[in-house]
């Protein structure tokens, strides 16, 4: 990793930092910051990852181009970086990891360790499309009614941040809040974050900086053992049971007149 190590150290020079600065801004050692520059040891993945981000750069220029002779203006910047890691079975096909909640807190440091995501339960799913890649989190919680707590989203992994559609549900990994399910508008352009919203209106929306973002799933599927009951009119943005019953009622004067 030749162009890591001389890239790390034009860029933290760049910023003015010293190397304990910069490994403040990381969490690691000073001692490891020396090491990486020197080319005596190699950063992990979630390492060069936290360092790419750091610097606002994608994890392939900061791996694969030389900083210190690229033009700046072709240097590419990126609220997402387009790395992560999966396991397969014996026919090379994807698995379905599971992140349970008991692992959720241990996810964000591991999320993009290899070692770390073969060791979490894997499954698959016939009917969802292949070639995709796909990742499973049991939520806890009531914000999200009627899905419940212990229930199992199936994720489809979302590149870049800028793809994510307004008003759609995703699984969203941050630094701050950790794995949360939520309905989600993006307002990267204008303000650089990501606003979270919860189905059951008890919970207040809140906004998310983009560089706080460590993955995103879209919602494409969930399990459960439980099945959905009809939320209560205060947290159910829908009609009321009352009002489904008035609807029921006057449909049926209605057909009772068409017969006669």
């Amino acid at each position: 990793m030749h162009l890591v190590s001389s890239n790390l150290k034009y860029l933290r020079k760049q910023k003015g930092w010293t190397q304990e600065g910069f490994a403040n801004e990381i969490g690691v050692k000073r001692s490891l910051i020396g090491a990486y520059e020197e080319g005596r040891a190699d950063p992990r993945i979630s390492t060069l990852l936290k360092m790419a981000n750091v610097f606002g750069l994608s994890l392939d220029d900061l791996i694969s181009t030389d900083l210190q002779t690229e033009s700046p203006g072709k240097v590419k910047t990126t609220t997402k970086t387009k790395v992560i890691a999966i396991t397969v079975d014996q026919e090379d096909n994807e698995n379905i990891e599971l992140v349970p909640q008991k692992a959720s807190a241990g996810y964000m440091e591991g999320y993009a360790d290899p070692d770390y995501v073969k060791d979490l339960p894997k499954f698959h799913l016939p009917n969802l499309p292949k070639n995709r890649t796909y990742r499973a989190f049991e939520i806890s919680g009531d914000s999200m009614l009627p899905i419940l707590p212990g229930t199992i989203i199936i994720g489809q992994y979302v590149e870049t941040l800028e793809s994510i559609k307004n008003g759609k549900t995703y699984i969203v990994v941050t630094e701050q809040e950790g794995v949360v399910y939520k309905r989600v508008f993006n307002y990267l352009e204008d303000k650089g974050a990501l606003y979270m919203v919860s189905d059951n209106k008890v919970y207040a929306p809140y906004e998310v900086a983009a560089e706080h973002v460590l993955e995103v799933w879209e919602a494409k599927a969930f399990i459960s053992t439980q099945f959905p009951e009809t939320a209560p009119a205060a947290q159910n943005p829908g009609m009321s049971m009352q009002e489904l019953t008035s609807m029921v009622l006057d449909l049926k004067e209605e057909v009772t007149k068409l017969k006669g």
